[in-house]
């Protein structure tokens, strides 16, 4: 209500003000211009005397004539109070009262000559650059008995008293004004807070009442229109605050479970309109509540298989279920419930339930897929060694060599049976972190030396060159067996991959604090001459029984396990693993480990 008071005091207050300001304006418009033309007719009353008391001189030779006009328009200004010019119908300055001619320029340009010249007297106003005020200027043509221009004859005078004039009649009204407005405001307010206090405490009680406090009651003592407005807001704040108590209630129960259900709730008007949004859906779509709710559901341009399956519910007012494929904000798979309301009502509208089956789906894949695997991993040696055992049991191969043989291949196909167990078994309890480690400081260069050593018998067969380079002193805090077991496997795979004559390289250096998380770090690079990873391969080389080719790595006797150990036991040791490689050119396994561990 102080607003409307306001503005029926602003209203009288601008109403006035504008009033004077006018009025104000048109006297100051009628002060300038009843001066400017007072100062004209004075100007042209001085020009006539001045032609009169000294006319243009008839002398032919020029310089007497300059000195005679300059000699005239110094006596004049003396006597008239005014600057005197006198100028040729070229434009020269031939005589002035203040300047020297000679350093005038040409004055064909100035608008009051322009007009004298023409129609035999004229005015200007404006600022004069030598004497950097504001003049009225009025030139008069001088003509001979035949009317050819003599010369133009002008006088200038300064404007501003005028001006100053004016000034103080703006100060004035100024300070009239402003003291008008106030004493208008200080009126207008109080008149306006009479008339507006009842409906203020009436508005006021309303507002409190939208803010959910029933409690206010309204003065309404008067028995006018006024007071039975008041009497009936009491009547409605007591209806009001039995029934919303109840509303409340029962709003804050539906959106606490709404928002703490692990499932996603959309509902859907008869009309498409969004009208709830729980939490969890934001989550799931990647779309904020505030942005859909109370806008139709098409607006979920990204997600268009579920306006399609909620266009599809609308329409047949039938049940639907679907698994729908979300890519935004991330992948995943969502199992979709649609259910329309009000019992196959036309205008009811649906329910959507949204159920997150990501992680599902992924566990249901890697369970098939490592069975998968690992099925196809131990059939092929215990293939070999039942077809080979009952081969012998038959009792057909008398050979001694051929049955040797056998024998061997038997014993070659359970010491890999026997490995592929024993690194599932392993693999199994590095992932449920059931493998206790034992940091202690482990010196890398003579670290390494070891390593090479175990692995340099299986790499002279192949002629393959092992070179390593390592800072002394370079320490580091692991588990020495599991950190041995990490650059084995690496330089195993580097030698099973690397054609006869080709290279093997480890190589570690020390990182400075700030590269890696902040923390002082080791890199530990295992590089080689090999045949390379094809760039597709590169993101699945650490997964379970994935190999590049298969056939070639069952002929070099792994079980498709190292790397993935190798992944999980250097994130034991809160590290990193990368790999660089190119086909034809080799590998490059880089691992990143802190020097030292929480």
């Amino acid at each position: 209500m102080n607003r409307f008071r306001f503005k029926l005091t602003a209203l009288f207050v601008l109403l006035i003000g504008l009033t004077v300001a006018a009025a104000g304006f048109w006297m100051q418009w009628s002060y300038w211009n009843s001066h400017l033309d007072t100062l004209r007719d004075r100007m042209a009353r001085e020009l006539r005397l001045l032609q009169e008391a000294a006319p243009w001189p008839g002398e032919e030779d020029p310089v007497r004539q300059r000195e005679w006009l300059r000699e005239q328009a110094v006596r004049f200004k003396a006597a008239a109070g005014m600057r005197v010019t006198y100028i040729l119908p070229d434009g020269v300055v031939v005589g002035d009262s203040d300047r020297d001619p000679a350093q005038m320029d040409n004055h064909l340009d100035r608008e009051e000559v322009r007009q004298a010249l023409e129609d035999g007297i004229g005015y200007s106003l404006r600022r004069s650059e030598s004497l950097e005020e504001r003049m009225m200027y009025a030139a008069a043509a001088v003509r001979d008995r035949e009317g050819r221009p003599l010369g133009v004859v002008r006088l200038a005078m300064s404007v501003a008293d005028i001006e100053r004039g004016m000034a103080r009649t703006w100060l004035g009204l100024g300070f009239g004004l402003a003291l008008l407005v106030l004493v208008a405001a200080v009126v207008s307010y109080r008149a306006a807070r009479g008339v507006t206090r009842p409906l203020e405490r009436m508005t006021e009680a309303a507002g409190r009442m939208a803010a959910m406090d029933y409690s206010v009651r309204v003065p309404a003592g008067a028995r006018d229109e006024v007071g039975e407005l008041g009497r009936a807001l009491n009547a409605m704040a007591d209806s009001l605050r039995q029934k919303v108590e109840e509303i409340r209630t029962s709003e804050a129960r539906l959106r606490t479970v709404l928002d703490n259900m692990p499932s996603g709730v959309l509902m859907i008007a008869g009309d498409g309109t969004v009208t709830v949004f729980n939490r969890q859906a934001e989550r799931m779509l990647g779309e904020r509540a505030d942005d859909h709710t109370g806008r139709s559901y098409t607006g979920l341009k990204r997600h268009y298989e579920l306006t399609r399956l909620i266009s599809r519910v609308l329409e047949s007012r039938e049940p639907l279920h679907g698994e729908l494929a979300f890519h935004f904000p991330e992948e995943r798979r969502v199992e979709a419930q649609l259910v329309p309301l009000d019992g196959g009502a036309a205008d009811s509208g649906a329910l959507v339930v949204l159920q997150d089956v990501t992680a599902m789906r992924r566990l249901e894949k890697m369970r098939s897929d490592f069975v998968a695997n690992a099925s196809h991993e131990l059939k092929t040696p215990a293939a070999a060694v039942k077809g080979f055992a009952e081969t012998l049991l038959s009792g057909t191969v008398k050979d001694e060599g051929t049955v040797r043989s056998f024998l061997t291949i038997i014993h070659d196909e359970s010491v890999r049976l026997n490995r592929l167990v024993e690194d599932l078994l392993d693999l199994s309890r590095i992932e449920s972190r059931q493998v206790p480690l034992r940091f202690s400081p482990v010196e890398l260069k003579p670290f390494l030396a070891r390593q090479l050593e175990i692995i340099s018998a299986e790499a002279a067969r192949k002629n393959i060159r092992l070179e390593m380079e390592a800072e002394d002193g370079l320490f580091i805090e692991a588990d020495e067996d599991r950190l041995g077991q990490i650059v084995l496997n690496l330089l195993q795979n580097g030698v099973n991959y690397t054609p006869e004559g080709g290279r093997v390289r480890v190589a570690a250096s020390g990182l400075p604090a700030g590269t890696g998380g902040g923390e002082e770090r080791v890199r530990i690079v295992v590089s080689d001459t090999g045949i390379g990873i094809p760039k597709q391969d590169l993101p699945r080389i650490f997964e379970r029984f994935y190999r590049v080719d298969k056939a070639r790595s069952r002929n070099s006797g792994g079980t498709g396990l190292g790397l993935s150990i190798v992944k999980h036991l250097v994130e034991l040791h809160r590290g990193s693993i990368a790999v660089e490689s190119e086909v034809g050119a080799g590998s490059r396994f880089i691992v990143e480990l802190p020097v030292l561990q929480p």
